[in-house]
Protein backbone atom coordinates (compact mmCIF):
# COMPACT_ATOMS: atom_id res chain seq x y z
CA UNK A 1 0.00 0.00 0.00
CA UNK A 2 1.55 3.52 -1.03
CA UNK A 3 0.07 6.42 0.69
CA UNK A 4 0.08 9.79 -1.20
CA UNK A 5 -0.72 13.00 0.86
CA UNK A 6 -0.90 16.82 -0.40
CA UNK A 7 -0.74 19.55 2.52
CA UNK A 8 -0.42 23.26 1.82
CA UNK A 9 1.65 24.28 4.65
CA UNK A 10 1.19 27.75 4.21
CA UNK A 11 5.22 28.81 4.89
CA UNK A 12 7.36 25.30 5.21
CA UNK A 13 9.77 27.21 7.28
CA UNK A 14 6.98 29.05 9.83
CA UNK A 15 5.12 26.05 10.21
CA UNK A 16 8.32 23.52 10.33
CA UNK A 17 7.33 21.91 13.14
CA UNK A 18 3.66 21.14 12.41
CA UNK A 19 5.09 19.45 9.03
CA UNK A 20 7.67 17.18 10.75
CA UNK A 21 4.95 16.03 13.90
CA UNK A 22 2.32 14.91 10.95
CA UNK A 23 5.47 13.11 9.36
CA UNK A 24 6.19 11.56 11.95
CA UNK A 25 2.99 10.22 12.51
CA UNK A 26 1.15 9.65 9.34
CA UNK A 27 3.73 7.71 7.46
CA UNK A 28 3.13 8.93 3.92
CA UNK A 29 5.21 7.51 1.41
CA UNK A 30 4.87 10.84 -0.96
CA UNK A 31 3.84 14.10 0.07
CA UNK A 32 3.63 17.17 -1.90
CA UNK A 33 3.73 20.48 -0.05
CA UNK A 34 2.04 23.69 -1.64
CA UNK A 35 2.93 27.43 -0.27
CA UNK A 36 6.77 27.31 1.01
CA UNK A 37 7.10 30.46 1.07
CA UNK A 38 11.02 30.14 0.87
CA UNK A 39 13.82 30.92 -2.09
CA UNK A 40 15.13 27.16 -2.86
CA UNK A 41 18.44 28.25 -0.60
CA UNK A 42 15.99 28.24 2.60
CA UNK A 43 14.32 25.35 1.70
CA UNK A 44 14.82 23.09 5.18
CA UNK A 45 16.15 20.03 3.15
CA UNK A 46 18.34 18.73 6.17
CA UNK A 47 15.20 19.19 8.60
CA UNK A 48 13.29 17.09 5.79
CA UNK A 49 16.13 14.30 5.42
CA UNK A 50 16.42 13.68 9.08
CA UNK A 51 12.81 13.14 9.51
CA UNK A 52 13.06 10.08 6.99
CA UNK A 53 12.07 11.83 3.29
CA UNK A 54 14.16 12.56 0.18
CA UNK A 55 13.13 15.86 -1.55
CA UNK A 56 13.10 18.28 -4.38
CA UNK A 57 11.09 21.64 -4.27
CA UNK A 58 10.92 24.41 -6.60
CA UNK A 59 11.31 27.48 -4.19
CA UNK A 60 10.31 31.48 -4.60
CA UNK A 61 11.16 33.95 -1.80
CA UNK A 62 8.14 35.00 0.19
CA UNK A 63 5.19 33.39 -2.28
CA UNK A 64 4.73 30.37 -3.75
CA UNK A 65 6.50 27.39 -3.87
CA UNK A 66 6.02 23.50 -4.32
CA UNK A 67 7.77 20.41 -3.36
CA UNK A 68 7.74 16.41 -3.54
CA UNK A 69 9.00 14.20 -0.82
CA UNK A 70 9.61 10.93 -0.81
CA UNK A 71 9.58 7.98 2.15
CA UNK A 72 13.15 6.70 1.98
CA UNK A 73 14.47 7.84 -1.27
CA UNK A 74 14.66 10.89 -3.59
CA UNK A 75 12.17 11.88 -6.04
CA UNK A 76 14.12 11.80 -9.70
CA UNK A 77 12.72 15.29 -10.58
CA UNK A 78 10.77 15.18 -14.18
CA UNK A 79 9.64 19.07 -14.92
CA UNK A 80 9.77 22.50 -12.96
CA UNK A 81 6.97 24.74 -14.49
CA UNK A 82 3.92 23.57 -17.44
CA UNK A 83 4.65 24.56 -20.61
CA UNK A 84 2.64 27.79 -22.38
CA UNK A 85 3.89 30.38 -21.01
CA UNK A 86 7.65 31.34 -20.99
CA UNK A 87 6.77 34.70 -19.27
CA UNK A 88 5.32 32.95 -16.34
CA UNK A 89 8.39 33.09 -13.38
CA UNK A 90 5.46 31.62 -10.45
CA UNK A 91 7.04 28.81 -8.52
CA UNK A 92 3.47 26.27 -9.09
CA UNK A 93 4.35 22.78 -10.28
CA UNK A 94 7.03 20.30 -9.97
CA UNK A 95 6.60 16.89 -11.09
CA UNK A 96 8.75 13.52 -9.96
CA UNK A 97 9.01 9.90 -10.74
CA UNK A 98 9.25 7.63 -7.52
CA UNK A 99 9.19 4.09 -8.62
CA UNK A 100 6.73 3.64 -11.08
CA UNK A 101 4.29 6.41 -10.00
CA UNK A 102 4.69 9.97 -11.68
CA UNK A 103 3.46 12.67 -9.12
CA UNK A 104 2.71 16.19 -10.11
CA UNK A 105 2.79 18.90 -7.50
CA UNK A 106 -0.35 21.93 -8.41
CA UNK A 107 0.11 25.07 -6.31
CA UNK A 108 -3.17 26.62 -8.86
CA UNK A 109 -3.48 30.58 -8.86
CA UNK A 110 -5.92 31.74 -5.62
CA UNK A 111 -7.33 34.24 -8.54
CA UNK A 112 -8.59 36.44 -6.28
CA UNK A 113 -9.75 39.16 -6.73
CA UNK A 114 -12.22 38.41 -9.00
CA UNK A 115 -13.33 39.06 -11.78
CA UNK A 116 -9.90 40.82 -12.74
CA UNK A 117 -6.12 39.94 -14.23
CA UNK A 118 -5.43 38.07 -11.32
CA UNK A 119 -8.42 35.46 -11.79
CA UNK A 120 -7.78 35.63 -15.72
CA UNK A 121 -4.37 34.20 -15.15
CA UNK A 122 -5.85 31.52 -12.66
CA UNK A 123 -8.04 30.65 -15.67
CA UNK A 124 -5.04 30.61 -18.32
CA UNK A 125 -2.50 28.68 -15.88
CA UNK A 126 -5.54 26.10 -15.23
CA UNK A 127 -6.23 25.46 -18.91
CA UNK A 128 -2.19 25.09 -19.44
CA UNK A 129 -2.49 22.26 -16.73
CA UNK A 130 -5.18 20.62 -18.22
CA UNK A 131 -3.62 21.14 -21.70
CA UNK A 132 -0.76 19.68 -19.92
CA UNK A 133 -1.96 16.43 -18.47
CA UNK A 134 -3.42 14.97 -21.25
CA UNK A 135 0.10 13.78 -21.70
CA UNK A 136 0.02 11.90 -18.61
CA UNK A 137 -3.17 10.33 -18.66
CA UNK A 138 -2.20 6.89 -20.31
CA UNK A 139 0.67 7.26 -16.88
CA UNK A 140 0.26 6.27 -13.32
CA UNK A 141 0.30 9.33 -12.53
CA UNK A 142 -1.18 11.34 -9.32
CA UNK A 143 -2.06 15.39 -10.08
CA UNK A 144 -2.20 16.36 -6.18
CA UNK A 145 -1.90 19.84 -4.56
CA UNK A 146 -4.20 22.80 -3.59
CA UNK A 147 -6.18 23.59 -6.39
CA UNK A 148 -7.93 26.65 -4.74
CA UNK A 149 -11.35 25.33 -6.70
CA UNK A 150 -14.47 24.32 -4.57
CA UNK A 151 -16.05 21.34 -7.45
CA UNK A 152 -19.30 21.63 -5.76
CA UNK A 153 -21.61 23.11 -3.21
CA UNK A 154 -20.71 19.66 -1.45
CA UNK A 155 -17.55 20.96 -1.10
CA UNK A 156 -18.28 23.97 1.07
CA UNK A 157 -19.63 23.67 4.72
CA UNK A 158 -22.06 27.24 3.68
CA UNK A 159 -21.64 27.76 0.40
CA UNK A 160 -23.42 31.08 -0.07
CA UNK A 161 -20.52 32.49 2.07
CA UNK A 162 -18.09 31.74 -0.93
CA UNK A 163 -20.39 33.04 -4.34
CA UNK A 164 -18.09 36.13 -4.18
CA UNK A 165 -14.69 34.35 -3.87
CA UNK A 166 -12.74 33.27 -7.42
CA UNK A 167 -12.11 29.46 -5.42
CA UNK A 168 -16.09 29.09 -5.48
CA UNK A 169 -16.47 30.99 -9.46
CA UNK A 170 -18.63 28.98 -11.67
CA UNK A 171 -15.55 29.46 -13.87
CA UNK A 172 -13.54 27.55 -11.74
CA UNK A 173 -15.52 24.79 -10.84
CA UNK A 174 -15.95 24.46 -14.60
CA UNK A 175 -12.18 24.05 -15.19
CA UNK A 176 -12.34 21.26 -12.81
CA UNK A 177 -15.13 19.57 -14.10
CA UNK A 178 -13.01 19.71 -17.63
CA UNK A 179 -10.35 18.22 -16.33
CA UNK A 180 -12.39 15.07 -15.00
CA UNK A 181 -13.69 15.24 -18.60
CA UNK A 182 -10.42 14.32 -19.58
CA UNK A 183 -10.26 11.24 -17.53
CA UNK A 184 -8.98 12.32 -13.96
CA UNK A 185 -10.58 10.91 -11.20
CA UNK A 186 -10.87 13.07 -7.93
CA UNK A 187 -9.78 10.09 -5.86
CA UNK A 188 -11.14 11.46 -2.51
CA UNK A 189 -14.85 11.71 -4.00
CA UNK A 190 -14.38 8.05 -5.28
CA UNK A 191 -13.91 6.70 -1.90
CA UNK A 192 -16.44 9.58 -0.25
CA UNK A 193 -19.15 10.23 -2.70
CA UNK A 194 -21.77 12.13 -0.96
CA UNK A 195 -19.56 12.90 2.17
CA UNK A 196 -18.81 16.70 3.13
CA UNK A 197 -14.81 16.77 2.82
CA UNK A 198 -13.42 19.66 3.67
CA UNK A 199 -9.36 20.22 3.90
CA UNK A 200 -9.73 24.54 4.29
CA UNK A 201 -10.72 26.59 7.03
CA UNK A 202 -10.44 30.33 8.23
CA UNK A 203 -8.17 31.29 10.85
CA UNK A 204 -10.07 32.47 14.00
CA UNK A 205 -9.36 36.06 15.83
CA UNK A 206 -10.51 34.04 18.93
CA UNK A 207 -7.93 31.55 18.26
CA UNK A 208 -8.38 27.93 16.89
CA UNK A 209 -10.61 28.01 13.43
CA UNK A 210 -13.59 28.70 11.92
CA UNK A 211 -15.19 25.45 11.63
CA UNK A 212 -17.94 26.95 9.37
CA UNK A 213 -15.76 28.17 6.55
CA UNK A 214 -14.74 24.49 5.71
CA UNK A 215 -14.37 24.27 2.32
CA UNK A 216 -11.99 21.10 0.02
CA UNK A 217 -9.94 22.60 -2.44
CA UNK A 218 -6.93 20.26 -2.37
CA UNK A 219 -7.27 17.33 -4.16
CA UNK A 220 -5.65 14.71 -5.80
CA UNK A 221 -6.55 13.52 -8.83
CA UNK A 222 -5.63 9.85 -10.33
CA UNK A 223 -4.99 8.57 -13.81
CA UNK A 224 -7.35 5.71 -15.37
CA UNK A 225 -5.03 3.25 -14.36
CA UNK A 226 -4.69 4.16 -10.83
CA UNK A 227 -8.72 4.76 -10.08
CA UNK A 228 -9.68 0.56 -9.17
CA UNK A 229 -6.24 0.73 -7.43
CA UNK A 230 -7.48 3.59 -4.46
CA UNK A 231 -8.26 1.79 -1.45
CA UNK A 232 -8.86 4.75 1.01
CA UNK A 233 -9.11 8.76 1.47
CA UNK A 234 -9.03 10.68 4.24
CA UNK A 235 -7.95 14.50 5.43
CA UNK A 236 -6.53 14.31 8.73
CA UNK A 237 -8.31 16.79 10.32
CA UNK A 238 -6.81 17.13 13.60
CA UNK A 239 -3.19 19.24 12.27
CA UNK A 240 -5.69 22.06 11.84
CA UNK A 241 -6.48 22.50 16.07
CA UNK A 242 -2.18 21.64 16.53
CA UNK A 243 -0.25 25.36 17.49
CA UNK A 244 0.87 27.54 14.35
CA UNK A 245 -1.08 25.57 11.88
CA UNK A 246 -1.60 25.96 8.16
CA UNK A 247 -5.27 27.04 7.36
CA UNK A 248 -4.75 23.73 5.26
CA UNK A 249 -5.16 19.97 6.55
CA UNK A 250 -3.00 17.04 4.99
CA UNK A 251 -5.46 14.94 2.41
CA UNK A 252 -4.56 11.60 1.23
CA UNK A 253 -4.94 8.71 -0.56
CA UNK A 254 -4.12 4.49 -0.26
CA UNK A 255 -3.28 3.18 -3.73
CA UNK A 256 -2.89 -0.90 -3.34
Amino acid sequence: MTRIATFNVNGVNGRLPVLLKWLSESSCDVVCLQELKTSDEKFPVEAIRHAGYGAIWHGQKSYNGVAILARGRDPVERRRGLPGDPDDTHSRYLEAEIDNLIVGCVYLPNGNPAPGPKFDYKLRWFERLIMYSRSLLSERAVLCGDYNTVPTEMDAVVPARWLGDAVFFPESRKAYAHMLSRGWVDAIRRIHPGKGIYTYWNFSYRGGYDRSSGLRMDHLLVSPSLADAIRDAGVDVETRGWEKPSDHAPAWIDIG
